[in-house]
């Protein structure tokens, strides 16, 4: 598999400071420090372009809570941009950086609440898309959470981070798991919401050709898609989750379609054929694992028969399970709750997530 680069002519060393600078989104040590007032942060809603016109697959004037900059790599000779987001804290620095990694079927201006608490408890905050995803490139290829694990620590490294502490929410917790086994050294605190990958789903579910899933991206209708989106949020109104459907369903209509369409068939096959679960054990530093009672995500479960259903654990159960295998964990339960409790409850995750960062 090979690794992922940052190209020579782009290494920091190697440019002008001037030209260093635009290319890490004008300064290392945070973008937004002092350009965003607070009421950005919060999701936009009549700001957005209509839902009838088309958004790029690179989500391209869709609404962020910050700056976006990108990184430059190299992934199986293909030149693509990793997007960004960096920002200093508004209270006094801890002199510590958090990376937050995104799920599957979310964008990242859901990270804007935990960005705002964890500025106002003195760290940068750094917000990545995985390459495949959202802002960023989508190229076809082979994706593996080893390559997405050190993409992102190239990201760290162009950024001058030294020790990170790391939150991945559902296909960033996998990702989060991954990065935390071959850069342990790196990771000194890792949050795990709702991660998937605690269950091998080739127990579960047949594998699917990538023609397969592709076909079913373009299967999706509004309604469709807002019913996939629905069961991730249990106990939220609908209108508070329906902007993930609106830009979903406006990239549908963008010509290049057919590569976003691949890009999220390629990235399912990295879901299903890598779990996580056996790199458990390997986790040395501190974690803290949540997960709602009643998420009952799986990737691909619709290709599952009913009585493989039955029996697949839910990320609930799987979660509480794996704390056998780690060396310093807390669980904290969110009752009632489905697949994302920093939207769900976000008070109650924000207290939870604090008190852990403190210790």
């Amino acid at each position: 598999m090979a690794t992922p680069t940052i190209p020579q002519w782009w290494m920091p060393e190697n440019m002008p400071d001037l030209t260093r600078r635009a290319a890490l989104g004008t300064s290392l040590t945070g973008l937004a420090a002092g350009i965003l007032p607070q009421a950005t942060f919060a999701r936009p809603s009549s700001s957005q372009p209509p839902s009838d016109e088309a958004l790029g697959i690179g989500l391209e004037g869709w609404a962020y809570p910050g700056p976006v900059a990108f990184l430059p790599l190299v992934m199986d000779g293909q030149p693509v941009r990793m997007a960004y987001m960096d920002f200093a804290p508004t209270t006094a620095a801890n002199g510590r950086a958090i990376v937050l990694l995104h799920g599957k079927n979310f964008d990242s201006s859901y990270w804007a609440g935990p960005i705002r608490w964890l500025r106002g408890a003195g760290f940068r905050v750094i917000v990545p898309d995985q390459i495949g995803f959202n802002k960023s490139a989508k190229p076809d290829l082979t994706y593996s959470f080893e390559t997405l694990a050190r993409n992102t620590m190239a990201l760290a490294d162009a950024l001058s981070l030294g020790k990170i502490t790391v939150l991945g929410h559902s296909t960033g917790g996998a990702l989060a798991v991954r990065l935390a086994a071959i850069f342990p050294e790196r990771v000194e605190q890792l949050v795990l919401e709702d991660p998937i990958g605690l269950v091998d789903y080739r127990a579960f579910i047949a594998p699917q050709t990538t023609e397969t899933l592709v076909a079913a991206e373009y299967k999706y209708t509004t309604e469709s898609y807002r019913a996939f989106i629905a069961h991730f949020f249990p106990v939220l109104p609908p209108a508070q989750y329906e902007s993930f459907v609106t830009w979903r369903m406006r990239v549908a209509l963008s010509a290049e379609f057919d590569r976003f369409a691949r890009a999220s068939a390629l990235t399912y096959q990295m879901i299903y054929r890598e779990p996580v679960r056996a790199l458990y054990p390997l986790l040395t530093m501190p974690v803290l694992l949540t997960a709602g009672t009643k998420d009952h995500s799986a990737p691909l479960i619709g290709y599952a028969t009913p009585e493989a259903r039955a029996r697949m654990p839910a990320i609930h159960e799987a979660a509480q399970a794996a704390m056998g295998d780690l060396k310093t964990a807390r669980f904290v339960s969110f009752p009632g709750l489905g697949h994302v409790p920093h939207l769900e409850a976000p008070e109650r995750f924000r207290t939870e997530l604090l008190q852990f960062l403190k210790a």
